[in-house]
């Protein structure tokens, strides 16, 4: 977990390995490792029988995969639920998830424009839509909020709705292409290239693997309920 990685590169096990590990640590293992492939973006990573970690709740997210590959998903399951987690994420998301994964706007017309998007993921937000929420010209508005938050405006917007995908995929049953239109993606199949680009899964495989399942009768068997 998290700088428990560089115990394994210490042991000789990175060599043409893919691993993970805090994105603060990520200089120092692409440097002191670079017989390993160093990839900071996934919460965790398993490669063969070997599985790295981001932080510290991340190390949770791992152990539970760990417990579904051994024991499967209902125990899993039941085991995040014991755990009062919300969600148990999957290894392919990023350790940069809305709102950590961009600066806070610094001024309000960008304070303004940030705060429709987040509001409705799915209205209109091209360059213009937004210029006018923020009282900017659309270039100036292009240059400030690049500078202020880290990524221009497209970009921002199409990761605030696949946070928003993600959660209604997760909790409930709005058909895809329900959804795509909701939030702005237009069709499904537009939402499925990018949870694949962003994600690495379709949007069904989320919703299956993420959506709440009924709880084992005992851990210890890993029976589910009939």
């Amino acid at each position: 977990m998290c700088s428990g990685v560089f115990l394994l590169g210490a042991a000789g096990l990175l060599d043409g390995r893919r691993v993970t590990t805090h994105w603060a640590r990520e200089a120092r293992l692409r440097s002191e490792h670079p017989e390993a492939t160093v990839d900071c973006d996934p919460i965790f990573v398993r490669d063969g029988g070997l599985w790295t970690s981001a932080g510290v709740t991340a190390g949770i997210d791992l152990a539970l995969a760990l417990l579904e590959d051994d024991r499967g998903r209902d125990v899993a399951h039941a085991a995040a639920r014991e755990l009062v987690m919300f969600l148990r994420r999957p290894g392919s998301q990023s350790q940069f998830s809305v709102p950590l994964w961009s600066r806070q706007p610094e001024s309000d017309p960008v304070r303004a424009a940030v705060a429709a998007v987040q509001a409705d993921p799915g209205a209109r937000h091209g360059i213009g839509d937004l210029a006018e929420r923020a009282g900017l010209s659309p270039r100036h508005l292009q240059r400030r909020f690049t500078a202020e938050l880290g990524v221009p405006p497209g970009a921002y917007v199409e990761r605030v709705r696949v946070e928003a995908a993600r959660r209604a995929l997760a909790e409930g049953d709005e058909p895809v292409e329900t959804l795509a239109r909701r939030l702005g993606f237009g069709t499904g199949e537009t939402l499925r290239r990018v949870f694949h680009r962003r994600l690495g899964v379709a949007p069904a495989d989320y919703r299956n693997r993420f959506r709440g399942t009924r709880e084992p009768k005992s851990l210890g068997q890993g029976a589910a309920e009939p």
